[in-house]
């Protein structure tokens, strides 16, 4: 899922905002505000789906709510995943309240259109694209507080302010908690444009900017947060969907008579994504379903693998759309200036989401009525696919979002709603399907495959002066049904398209490539696999006019003062130039995404069986102010972790036209042990405000592909780079 370029305009959410005021006997203040999606320079993901015209997209309602005890609970209508949003943006308003940190609850709301507007997460946007609006929701409560006082108190608001939960008045030190005027404050009218609520200046932050505890962490310790497995509703069923084992393929017919004389289940029923067993647990269900007969249509890809599938890719290359074309790359290639040449094909692979809780949701459909619960990063398309479903307008279907373990993306489909929808109608039951690892692996909705074919020229002096880069792949965009501009899926050619290096003759083209294997927002979308491809084919032209690869991108980012700030700490922390132990190396990587530029080095060595080893990664983010220090640091770690593990060993296989690849055996994740000591730089100076849940991932294969370009003297060029070193 992404956004990339550009940073809201703070002019046109505050132009655009409003609030209201409202309360009730024992409610306490609650104060609700309007957050309006903003227009941003690109779209790359579901969350700026309405920038296209397409997809979802729309406006968001947010709450706060001053309970009697004085505690203050935020309700956000964006998904936790792990990245701590329930945390930072409990921050913006808690900054603008004037509330004592260990007062506040976080918690997600409950998804209602009519209520909170279309609801999803993703493209790394949640605090950069609500920055003031949730400030100003804040803000807009501190005052009607201070407003409050002031009319107990008979006197000027002006001469009132507040502090960690508590109204002062300046002139006789009387003092007033916010649950004594909540009440009272509830029916004042809210501040409306052009008088809202004045903002703190930067230089008066007591939370935004330091590493508050997250607010999750508690529940997640104690074993008291609930995620979508832990869900448990009265007379809940459990269910196992069977699916066709083929891509393309179907349910010709099946025998259920011995699944259903295993103890605990209570029927299989036909669905449209296979065939389910359901029973009184999920051990019933998983044991009936071992005793299920099924005979399968087979699919019409028999011929299709892995193979074929790069065969594909590389067919297309030469047929692209033009997505930039600088200079005249043709005749610097082929002119004298050319020194020297070279010419290479980059190949990716399929490529999992693996969060560590399989896709799940539990539902509970009635006659008038729909209730979901799921770990979901788009309640709104799942109350779409439920009302699709049982035919109940939106307004009739409920969706709790529970915790999510992990997302990057998966969450954002609805295929695990979709079948317990299904279920709980079938059996007028509430009904909880989970996804064995098998299922979700074998699912599809993959990080799309692909192919470059690049070529480049250097001058006499070494110095860059080509470069030709032709993409094929999948297009996640045609498989949702979004347009292309000019051709292009934009996300395809993310970090390659806005490459920021000063080379004078530069084409980049796209090709879309039909494959029968589903495809979807992977963490960081196209500039996962770009920046890979474009960074380590900087460093073979380096290698080819013999540059030094820190030297030459400082030189080429002349006009990109941010990225030669964020790669020189780097190389600074990293200690490049210097000796490192002896069979290591240490390569360097650049890209900028969501807004956010990052550089990581990766000093590596080579195990006796040629596997790479990775010791250390020194990564230096800047991605404008930053809200939660801690968290923008987690995230970094995170993201370099599931790079990493991509990077090294990440590819879903595909034989025979079906998938191979179905558990961590044959698709590893970095372990601790595997891990190497992550050292993490924040600049967080100025604007604009970047992302930061995926900028983290696209340089670390690329940093680890050059350490092993200096070390063996040969580019990595296809992914992963384990199965690569292991073949040489």
């Amino acid at each position: 899922m992404a956004e990339q370029s550009g940073a809201p305009s703070k002019d046109e959410v505050s132009r655009r905002s409003f609030l209201q005021i409202s309360g009730g006997l024992g409610i306490g203040l609650v104060v609700s505000f309007f957050v309006p999606r903003s227009a941003l320079a690109e779209i790359e993901a579901l969350a700026a789906a309405a920038t296209a015209g397409v997809g979802s997209g729309g406006e968001i309602n947010a709450y706060v709510r001053i309970a009697p005890d004085g505690s203050v609970v935020l309700s956000f209508p964006k998904s936790e995943m792990g990245q701590g949003v329930l945390t930072s943006l409990a921050m913006l308003v808690a900054e603008e309240l004037e509330v004592d940190w260990s007062k506040v609850r976080s918690e997600h709301a409950i998804a209602n259109e009519a209520r909170y507007g279309k609801w999803s997460t993703g493209g790394s946007s949640s605090v950069r694209a609500n920055y003031d609006a949730f400030r100003r929701a804040g803000a807009a409560a501190r005052e009607l507080l201070i407003a409050a006082a002031a009319e107990q108190w008979h006197v000027a608001p002006g001469t009132c302010r507040a502090e960690k939960g508590v109204v002062i008045h300046e002139g006789s030190g009387r003092r007033l908690a916010y649950a004594a005027l909540a009440e009272r404050a509830a029916k004042l009218p809210a501040p409306s444009e052009p008088s809202e609520p004045k903002l703190k200046p930067r230089e008066s932050f007591r939370v935004i900017g330091t590493d508050v505890r997250r607010l999750d962490t508690p529940a997640k310790v104690d074993g008291s947060a609930i995620f979508g497995l832990d869900v448990r509703v009265p007379g809940m069923l459990f269910a196992q969907v069977v699916r066709p084992p083929d891509l393309g393929g179907a349910v010709a017919s099946f025998d259920a008579r011995a699944a259903l004389a295993v103890e605990g289940v209570r029927a299989v029923v036909e669905i449209p994504h296979g065939v389910a067993v359901v029973g009184t647990s999920f051990w019933a269900a998983s044991s009936g379903r071992k005793q299920l007969s099924i005979v399968w249509k087979p699919g019409p890809h028999g011929a299709l693998d892995n193979e074929a599938i790069r065969k594909l890719c590389l067919a297309a290359v030469e047929r692209g759309a033009t997505a930039r074309n600088d200079g005249d790359v043709a005749r610097a290639i082929a002119g004298a200036g050319a020194a020297r040449k070279i010419e290479a094909v980059y190949e990716f692979p399929f490529l999992a989401h693996a969060t560590l809780e399989p896709m799940n949701c539990t539902a509970s459909v009635l006659a008038d009525r729909c209730e979901l619960w799921a770990p979901t990063q788009s309640p709104t398309s799942a109350t779409d696919a439920a009302a699709k479903i049982t035919g109940l307008p939106p307004e009739k279907i409920r969706v709790n979002t529970t915790l999510l373990g992990g997302g990057f993306g998966r969450r954002s489909a609805t295929d695990f709603v979709e079948d317990a929808v299904h279920l709980s109608k079938h059996m007028k039951l509430p009904v909880q399907v989970v996804y064995t690892r098998e299922d979700d692996m074998k699912a599809g909705l993959y990080r799309p495959v692909g192919a470059n074919v690049l070529r480049g020229a250097v001058d006499a002096e070494g110095w860059p002066i080509a470069w030709e880069h032709r993409i094929a792949s999948q297009s996640i965009l045609r498989e949702k049904g979004w347009p292309f501009k000019d051709g292009i899926d934009f996300a395809a050619v993310e970090g390659v398209r806005n490459l920021p290096y000063a080379i004078p003759n530069l084409f980049v083209s796209w090709a879309d490539v039909e494959i029968p294997v589903s495809t979807h927002w992977w963490r960081s979308v196209g500039s996962s696999q770009n920046g890979w491809v474009t960074e380590c084919f900087f460093d073979e032209l380096c290698a080819l006019g013999h540059k030094d690869p820190v030297e030459a991108r400082t030189r080429l980012l002349a006009k990109h003062p941010r990225h030669q700030r964020v790669l020189a700490l780097a190389a600074e922390k990293a200690g490049w130039g210097k000796p490192l132990a002896k069979g290591r190396a240490l390569g360097v990587a650049l890209h900028e995404c969501f807004g956010s530029i990052v550089a990581q080095t990766a000093e590596v060595s080579l195990e006796a069986d040629g596997q790479p080893r990775v010791h250390r990664v020194v990564c230096v983010v800047d991605c404008g102010e930053v809200v939660h220090p801690a968290g923008v640091r987690h995230q970094m770690e995170s993201g370099i972790t599931m790079g990493l593990s991509a990077a090294l060993w990440g590819e879903v296989a595909i034989e025979k036209g079906r998938i191979t690849t179905g558990n961590f055996d044959g698709y590893p994740i970095a372990r601790i042990d595997q891990m190497p000591r992550v050292e993490t730089f924040v600049i967080a100076e100025g604007d604009p405000m970047g992302g930061i849940g995926e900028p983290g991932t696209p340089p670390i294969a690329a940093a680890i592909g050059n350490a092993l370009l200096k070390l063996t003297g040969k580019p990595i060029r296809r992914l992963p780079i384990g199965r690569v070193t292991r073949s040489a």
